[in-house]
């Protein structure tokens, strides 16, 4: 006996929540956080092969593309950590209301933001 189950809406009839963003955004810096650390290895790589090598490496690291790629790797980093902080937060049972959720979400994204900036104001102007 074969029963009908019914089935779910399709996603193009939901409305995008700041949640559902948020908790994408989370998923997606994960990937590319991963998929960024092969630039850590390479750098490492480059430097024990020598001086020519880590030139080669510094040359495409320093092109405008690739400030670009490490901006958003930079923000991708701020982003998970601050959304990570916030999950624990959850965890411990605080901030479950739609009220406390949207006001973490703007202090994720604000601080991310406002991290990455100052990183790379810092790289740039070399406060440190």
């Amino acid at each position: 006996m074969s029963r009908q189950r019914p089935l779910s809406p399709h996603l193009q009839i939901y409305k995008p929540q700041l949640t559902s963003i948020l908790s994408i955004l989370h998923r997606g810096t994960g990937v590319v956080l991963s998929m960024g650390s092969i630039i850590l290895v390479v750098w490492i790589i480059a430097l024990t092969l020598g001086k020519d090598t880590y030139l080669l490496y510094s040359t495409v690291i320093n092109h405008w593309f690739s400030h670009l790629v490490l901006l958003g790797f930079t923000f991708g980093l701020f982003y998970h950590l601050s959304n990570g902080i916030r999950h624990l937060f959850w965890d411990a049972g605080y901030g479950y209301d739609l009220k406390h959720a949207y006001i973490s979400g703007g202090v994720v994204v604000s601080c991310s933001l406002f991290l990455t900036v100052l990183t790379w104001l810092i790289i740039y102007l070399k406060v440190i």
